[in-house]
């Protein structure tokens, strides 16, 4: 599966964000707990350059505490990076990440200068929530669709910091196709952009290998099947997802898998670890390696027909 999920929108916000960087002092990603490496964007390092940045785990109640604290220490080692894992919901954590702007930005802090920090996240990642938590009133609309946000807003806080809000970004291109997999199973892309059972095939595989206690204590399973098609099947037959004729309906299963992730019912999940980004991320270099290859040996042949 190869995902690809750019509207003009985002498209645009990227060149905003561009252009409204040098009046930006530090810039503030929130990223998915549960998947730091696949919600964040790709360019933000070459983007930011010196500016300091906060990277925020959100939905930190969903994800693997264990797991997140590995994030929050792979994260800081990039110079200039500071970490924090919450909820938005939770307004008291959300002043947070208030006193840390302040703690970045020093030598405003103390003067009557405001702070200018620009706010980006993938869609559905809870970005909007976060910002009327901060403003302590519904400024931004938020929703459980991704895609609201819609154009750049500047929200005043009212406390010294100025919040630059841009519309929700996804990568441009999902070559690793985990990226898109993972995306998909947490909400980020919209269900009509692939199949549940796809999306719910490659989760349960995921869950077999790393929680699968959380399977068997959610779905009473004594002894966990070898194969997420296996699991499809024990979950549809003790849910009640049945066709005539006694078959398990595949999509309504995988509807469920989906929702029960999603929601937290099979408790606090973290789909990806910094070990598997540094391995996947070597696989993606030899597939860019390959792809260039055969582009180049395409090129050679043209040029030789024509010459």
């Amino acid at each position: 599966m190869k995902i690809q999920w750019f509207p003009g929108h985002m498209h645009k916000a990227g060149k905003d964000i561009k252009e409204s960087l040098p009046d930006i002092d530090l810039l503030i990603e929130i990223l998915d707990a549960r998947l730091p490496f696949s919600s964040a964007n790709p360019l933000l390092s070459e983007l930011r350059g010196d500016k300091p940045c906060i990277k925020i785990l959100n939905k930190a109640d969903l994800a693997d505490p264990v797991r997140t604290e590995q994030w929050q220490k792979y994260l800081e080692q990039e110079e200039g990076v500071k970490t924090l894992a919450l909820t938005a919901l939770q307004a008291d954590k959300a002043q947070m990440v208030v006193e840390l702007c302040r703690k970045m930005i020093p030598h405003k802090t103390t003067s009557t200068k405001v702070i200018h920090a620009l706010i980006m996240g993938i869609p559905n990642v809870g970005k909007s929530t976060l910002i009327n938590a901060l403003a302590g009133r519904t400024i931004a609309k938020t929703g459980n669709e991704p895609a609201v946000t819609k154009r750049q807003q500047r929200i005043d806080l009212h406390n010294g910091i100025i919040l630059h809000d841009t519309p929700g970004m996804l990568w441009p291109n999902l070559e690793n196709q985990n990226t898109g997999y993972r995306l998909a199973t947490t909400g980020a892309i919209k269900d009509t952009a692939l199949k549940h059972d796809d999306v719910a095939s490659f989760a349960g595989e995921f869950l077999l290998r790393h929680y699968p206690e959380s399977l068997q204590q959610r779905y009473q399973i004594e002894t966990l099947p070898a194969t997420d098609y296996e699991l499809s099947m024990l979950i549809g037959k003790k849910r009640g997802c049945l066709r005539a004729g006694g078959h398990v309906d595949n999509d309504k299963v995988a509807k469920i898998l989906l929702a029960e992730i999603r929601d937290g019912s099979l408790g606090r999940l973290t789909l990806e670890t910094p070990g598997m980004m540094i391995e996947e991320l070597a696989e993606l270099v030899i597939i860019r390696q390959q792809k260039a290859a055969k582009k180049s040996k395409r090129k050679g042949k043209f040029k030789k027909k024509n010459s």
